[in-house]
């Protein structure tokens, strides 16, 4: 069965990325090694603030545009109900 995410990403100014992706470690690596053209590369987004995991790609698509819907304070709360230090949650992941 296959595995869907949605996550956040962030930079050191907590700038939002909101994306969905079936390889979560593959596309944060991307978004960290500037592969990803356009907004996250152009304002150095590149930690993992917060993800969910599902199985189904139309529920993670959903839930992708509900997220970006959301105000940003509701944004803000969600990152700090799990982690409210804005860690990068993929820092100890290995290429």
């Amino acid at each position: 069965m296959r595995e869907y995410y949605v996550y956040i990403l962030s930079n050191s100014s907590r700038t939002l990325y909101i994306g969905v992706t079936d390889n979560l470690i593959r596309r944060v690596n991307e978004h960290k090694k500037g592969k990803i053209q356009g907004f996250t590369s152009k304002y150095n987004i590149k930690y993992l603030v917060y993800y969910e995991k599902g199985d189904d790609i139309n529920t993670a698509i959903y839930r992708e545009k509900q997220l970006k819907g959301w105000l940003r304070e509701k944004k803000i709360a969600l990152i700090e109900s799990i982690n409210p230090d804005w860690h990068d949650l993929s820092s100890d992941w290995s290429d």
